[in-house]
């Protein structure tokens, strides 16, 4: 089955298999695989434990690369990078969410926001300028100096997404973004997310167990059994 958005494809997926070797035993997640996510769309992907969900945001990250067929990515086809160029486009073209925040316990808010920027060439001043408008963006100001132990699950998270958009990123993967939070925390970093979408265009591809976060989002899929579902929803 091949899910498509309606306008042209910034994500493309085309006959994509892939599989891990376990005990001297191929395991196949995907064969045949297709997808396309236009640019703007925000796509919640749900599915069963074991159902490729961790997979497909690998494959998208470029961390893994599919066994056979096409991954495209805007104009990049990815299966066709080595590990050094997909490194280097993921640091300059894509942010990640993360379930459990991933933030250094060592570094205060404004140095963990800042890690992406050490990549780029910028001087000591732009980079404290785009920390400093990642912090506003998630309702963080003023925060610079607070380090991850004194703040909430809720507050830790809006540090990721900082982190993760800090330097403007087209794509935002995120992985149980709200899995470890109460229904309020949840609620508002959706909103956050639905707000990148709707005002600064991000396309997101959000993995989630959660049927409420699901609803935030403009689509939902649901792999079954190494295909995609898809349960049409109306524009937010």
């Amino acid at each position: 089955m091949t899910v498509t958005g309606q306008e042209e494809p910034y994500i493309e997926l085309k006959g994509v298999s892939k599989g891990y070797s376990i005990g001297g035993e191929t395991i196949s997640i995907f064969s045949d695989l297709n997808l396309t996510i236009a640019r703007g769309d925000f796509v919640a992907v749900m599915g069963p434990s074991g159902s490729g969900k961790s997979t497909l945001l690998n494959m998208l990250s470029g961390i893994d690369g599919p066994d056979a067929g096409e991954l495209r990515i805007g104009r990049n086809r990815l299966e066709r990078m080595g590990e050094n160029a997909r490194s280097s486009w993921r640091a300059h073209h894509m942010g990640i969410v993360f379930q459990f925040y991933n933030l250094l316990p060592m570094l205060n808010t404004a140095d963990n926001v800042k890690l992406p920027l050490l990549l780029k060439p910028l001087s000591h001043k732009e980079r404290r300028m785009r920390v400093d408008k990642a912090l506003d963006l998630v309702g963080l100001a003023g925060r610079q100096t607070q380090y991850p132990a004194t703040m909430s699950g809720g507050q830790q998270q809006r540090v990721g997404i900082a982190r993760a958009i800090v330097a403007d990123p087209g794509l935002l993967l995120c992985d149980e973004p709200t899995g470890d939070l109460d229904r309020k925390s949840a609620d508002d970093i959706l909103e956050m997310l639905r707000l990148l979408n709707r005002e600064l265009n991000k396309t997101i591809v959000m993995v989630t167990h959660d049927l409420q976060a699901a609803l935030s989002a403009r689509r939902t899929l649901h792999l079954d059994k190494g295909e995609f579902i898809e349960q049409e929803r109306s524009a937010q």
